[in-house]
C-alpha cells in the first residue's frame, strides 16, 4: 500500500524518530517543523528532508500530509493535537495527552468527529521490560494479578523553564501507563497524597508544593488496584521509570539500580533475570533502533533518551504500532480514550493531593466502549 506521509513537529526529542520513519516500510518521512529556522535547516539537511516548516498552521494546510507526530513542550500538546485532528490529520503525540481534563475531553471528541486516529506515544508500554512481563502474564506464568506498583522519579533541574515546579502527577504517564496496560482495565478512581516540599522558588508557577506524590488507582470492574509514585525536584534518587507486578504464581520487581538485573519471584524463590530485546517483533529495517538512538557515538542525544536508557528500546515499537494501526484500520494502543484515561489519572491525582487525598472518580469519556 502507499506509505503514509509523516510530518514531525518539534526537533529536540522528535529528531530521534526521523530515521525510524525513514526506514519504516509504511512511512514516507515527508516534512518537519521547528520554529527555530537555524535548527530546522540543520536537521533537515542532515536527514535530507525537503519539506520544511517554521509555522505549524502552514504545515497543517499541506494536503499531502497524512500524519503529524507532535514532540513539542507539554503545554502545546492539546492545542496542536486538536488543530491537527480538525485539519484531517492522524495524530501521534508524545506524553502527556494534555494538562487538563477538559483538554483531554476535547481531543477524544475531536478524534471521533474527525474520523482520524490519535495515539499517545507512551514509551514504557513498549519498553522491553513491559513486553517481557506482558509475555509472561499472557502465557499464564504469573497467575492472577494481585497488585501493581510503578514509579517515575526524575530530577528536572536544568530542563526548560516550563518544567520548574510542575506538579509531579501532571507528567505521570510513564508510571500510570504500564499499570493500566497490564491490568487491561480502565482506571475508575484515584486517591493521592503529597509528601515533602520542593524549593520555595519552584512553587509559585503551578502552586504545587509537593516533592513526591503517591496515588492509588482502583480499576473499573475489577478487584485489582495499583500504586504509582512520582517526583521531579528535590528528591535524591537516580532516574527510574519502573513497575512491579505481583501475581499469584510469579511476581516481577524492577531493578533498584539502573543496569542491574530485575527479579522474578516464583513463589518465595527469587531469580535475577536478563531482559531480552524484542526487536524481532519489528520490521527488519527498524530493528536496530531498539538498542541505538540517532546520535550514537557523540554527546548530542536528547537528555530524555540519555536519562531513560533509551526508553527501553520503545521508539521503533511506537512507530510500528501507530503505522500498523493506520494500515490495518484498527485502534492503536493507547487510543484516544485510553490515552485520556492514563493522562487524567495524573491530573486528578494531583487535585486529590491538593485536597487531602479525597477520592476522585474518573470521567466517563475516558472509559473504553
Amino acid at each position: 500500500m502507499k506509505p503514509f506521509n509523516v510530518a514531525i513537529i518539534g526537533l529536540g526529542f522528535g529528531a530521534e524518530f526521523i530515521p525510524i520513519y525513514q526506514r519504516h516500510p509504511l512511512a514516507n518521512m515527508y516534512a518537519i517543523c521547528q520554529r527555530n529556522e537555524e535548527k530546522l535547516q540543520l536537521v533537515a539537511d542532515a536527514f535530507k528532508i525537503e519539506k520544511r516548516y517554521t509555522d505549524y498552521d502552514e504545515l497543517l494546510k499541506d494536503p499531502a500530509i497524512d500524519v503529524v507526530h507532535i514532540n513539542t513542550p507539554i503545554q502545546n500538546h492539546a492545542e496542536q493535537s486538536l488543530k491537527a485532528l480538525r485539519a484531517g490529520k492522524h495524530v501521534a503525540c508524545t506524553v502527556p495527552m494534555a494538562t487538563s481534563v477538559e483538554d483531554c475531553r476535547l481531543i477524544v471528541e475531536a478524534e471521533k468527529e474527525s474520523g482520524c486516529m490519535y495515539m499517545m506515544m507512551e514509551t514504557v508500554v513498549y519498553s522491553r521490560e513491559f513486553l517481557f512481563v506482558k509475555e509472561m502474564y499472557e502465557r499464564g506464568e504469573m497467575g492472577r494479578l494481585q497488585f501493581l506498583r510503578a514509579s517515575h522519579q526524575q530530577e528536572m533541574a536544568g530542563w526548560p523553564g516550563y518544567w520548574e515546579g510542575l506538579p509531579p502527577m501532571h507528567y505521570a504517564t510513564h508510571c500510570v501507563g504500564p499499570v493500566v496496560a497490564l491490568a487491561g482495565k480502565d482506571a475508575g478512581s484515584v486517591s493521592c497524597v503529597g509528601s515533602g516540599r520542593i524549593g520555595e522558588h519552584l512553587i509559585p508557577k503551578y502552586g504545587s508544593p509537593f516533592a513526591i506524590e503517591s496515588c492509588h488507582i482502583q480499576f473499573r470492574d475489577s478487584d485489582l488496584s495499583a500504586e504509582v509514585t512520582r517526583s521531579l525536584f528535590n528528591t535524591a534518587r537516580q532516574y527510574r521509570e519502573s513497575f512491579d507486578v505481583y501475581g499469584s504464581k510469579k511476581s516481577f520487581e524492577w531493578t533498584l539500580v539502573e543496569h542491574e538485573q530485575s527479579v522474578v519471584h516464583s513463589g518465595e524463590v527469587p531469580e535475577r533475570v536478563t531482559i531480552p530485546d524484542y526487536a524481532h517483533l519489528l520490521p527488519e529495517s527498524i530493528q536496530s533502533f531498539t538498542t541505538g538512538g540517532v546520535y550514537d557515538g557523540d554527546n548530542n542525544q536528547h537528555l530524555s533518551f540519555i536519562q531513560g536508557s533509551g526508553h527501553g528500546g520503545s521508539h521503533p515499537h511506537l512507530v510500528h504500532e501507530f503505522l500498523s494501526a493506520l494500515a490495518e484500520k484498527r485502534q492503536p494502543f493507547p487510543n484516544a480514550k485510553q490515552s485520556a484515561n492514563i493522562t487524567c489519572v495524573g491530573i486528578l491525582a494531583h487535585e486529590s493531593a491538593l485536597n487531602g487525598g479525597v477520592k476522585m472518580a474518573m470521567p466517563e469519556f475516558t472509559f473504553s466502549d
